[in-house]
Formats: structure tokens, sequence, C-alpha cells
């Protein structure tokens, strides 16, 4: 027979045991609770995976869409993996906006497995013209065959195409479209709401545009140096300059040691002032040139993703590409 001591101790076991099992049942309630009003708060769900597909989803969808971007602040995006967590996010989202297999050539993968028959996939370079990587611009100048080896290894260091598709305005105009499209089909009663947000983003495009076409005609030097890897292929062929890229397509590769000469040269033969390096990257590749050559930096920003400060200061891509402009009036010393 168990003594009054003993029991008394079980009793209170059992109440504590009871006790606990109580607030868990709660937490997972509330959870649960809050989980539901989320989903049920009647706005669409969409992950991205790049800053300008996140920029125009939220600029579309307004206050009737929840958009997320996947990549992290102050993250490269050309060495991004997602996580366990991430896939798990795009499979519980209505629409998912990807590049396209040359930027992020692990979606196709991902998606494969995920059984969420409704989500709407958007690859955002859907009847876009890519430009092959591998394409060679002129210089404008005798190249010894030491110098022409080096320009290959620069622009074709990678096969297949330039996936920065969204460096060509006319492009982004074909984006927006594609991300209305998805929106439209799920969520029809707001189509009206989302093609007009639409066609308000595509005129400042054009405005944007015609700014760089003015502002960028009659400038000293038509060439862009650029410290980092091939990203403005498209924005140089829009508006008629020679791009020299000191890497690859990849910010992870590494110019050979004859190739910073041979831009060395061409920086002083070309009378080039200016030298441009990028966003979120060492600009060390950029400094020495410019420590070579006396010339100065700025930046110019791709806008493959933003810092967690001008994330929360709601910087976007028009923001973005106004200020490159300005940096290309300065740097190719423009009227």
């Amino acid at each position: 027979m168990q003594k009054l001591p003993e029991i008394i101790t079980m009793k209170k076991i059992i109440f504590t045991i009871l006790v606990i099992l109580i607030i868990i049942a709660g937490l997972f309630t509330a959870v649960n609770s809050s989980r539901k009003l989320q989903q049920d708060d009647g706005r669409i769900t969409i992950v991205t995976t790049l800053f300008p597909l996140y920029d125009f989803a939220k600029t579309i969808g307004g206050d009737k869409v929840n958009v997320s971007l996947l990549l992290p602040p102050g993250v490269e995006p050309h060495s991004f993996e997602p996580t366990p967590g991430d896939i798990a996010k795009i499979s519980k989202a209505d629409i998912f906006i990807f590049t396209g297999e040359f930027m992020e050539p692990w979606a196709h993968e991902i998606l494969s497995g995920i059984s969420n028959n409704k989500l709407i996939v958007v690859v955002a370079s859907t009847d876009i013209s890519l430009i092959p990587a591998a394409q060679k611009h002129e210089h404008h100048h005798e190249q010894n065959e030491e110098a022409e080896h080096h320009e290959q290894h620069v622009h074709n260091e990678h096969e297949g195409m330039d996936p920065h598709i969204w460096l060509d305005f006319d492009n982004d105009k074909i984006i927006i479209d594609n991300i209305t499209n998805a929106l439209c089909k799920a969520d029809s009663a707001n189509t009206d709401f989302y093609k007009s947000n639409a066609e308000d983003y595509k005129t400042k495009l054009t405005q944007l545009d015609n700014s760089y076409k003015t502002q960028l005609s009659d400038c000293k030097s038509r060439t862009v140096v650029f410290g980092g890897h091939y990203a403005f292929g498209y924005l140089a062929n829009r508006y008629g300059l020679q791009y020299l890229a000191a890497q690859g397509l990849s910010p992870d590769s590494e110019p050979t040691a004859q190739g910073i000469i041979t831009l060395i040269e061409q920086i002083k033969k070309e009378n080039v002032h200016y030298v441009f390096y990028e966003e979120l990257t060492s600009p060390k590749i950029a400094e020495t040139l410019t420590n070579e050559t006396g010339t100065k930096m700025l930046l110019l920003n791709a806008g493959h993703n933003i810092s967690r400060k001008n994330l929360e200061t709601n910087i976007s891509f028009i923001d973005i590409m106004t200020e490159n402009l300005q940096n290309l009036k300065t740097g190719l010393e423009c009227k």
C-alpha cells in the first residue's frame, strides 16, 4: 500500500503533465489558427528568386499579394542554392517566379518534386529573345592574338545564354506581362487591377528607357569597363555601348593575369577615366584596374539582389536603374 506522501507526489506529477499537455495543445491550436488566418486573408502568395521579379510582382499585385524574395538580403545569386525551408515555401505558394534555366538551374529539379498541383509557375524569360553568353563585342581597335584569346576567355567562359534579361527594359515589359497573366489566372476577380498596375509600370519603364537613350547619346566615351562578372550585355546592346567585363558570367570566375593586363592596356589606349564595380561582391578587381591606370571607381548595379538596408527602405528596380544612369553619365562623360 502506497504511503500518503507518495500518492500526493504522484498526483503532482500527473497534474504537471496534464498542464504541460494543455499548454502544448493550446500553442498548437494558436499556430494552426494563425496559419489559417494567413492562408485565408485573401492575398495571393508569391515566391520570387531575384529582386527585379520581386519588385515587379509586388508593384503589380499591390495589397492583394504577399510577395517574398527567396534570396536572403545581400546574398550573391549566382551561387545560391535553396534550403529545405525555401523548397517548402515554394511548395506552399500560389505563384512561383524564376528567371529561367540559365539563371536558376536548380529550379526545374525542385519543381519536379513538388506535389502542389495548384502552383502557378512563371518562367520570366518566356517569349524573350536571349543573347548568347558567347557574344563577342567589337572594341574598334587592333588586338593581337593574345588579347583576342583573353576576350574569348572573358566572354565565352560559360556555354549557353546570358541570363541577365532584366537589363533590357523591353524585356522587363515582357516579364511584367508574364507575371500579370499568372496573377489574373490565380485571381481573375481582380484582373483589371493587375493589368492597370502593369501598364503603369510599363509606362515608367518606357520613360526610363527614353532617358537612357537621350542622356547616353552624346558622351565622350562609349566604353564601359566593368571590374566584375559579365552582367551588362543586354544594356550595352540596347544603347550601343562597348562592354568590357573582367570576369565571365559567374562572379566566382577569376580573370587571368594576362586578361587584367589587356584591360589595363585598353583603358589607357581608349582614355577611359572610370572603372565600374558591381554590387554585393568584393571590388578588388576594379580596385586593381584603377590603381594601375589612375582611373576612378563607380558602382554599376545589375540589381540581382539588394542589401537588407535597401530592402527595408523599399528601394525599387527603377531606383537602381536610375542611379545606374547617373553613374554611366559620369563614367562615360556625357553632356
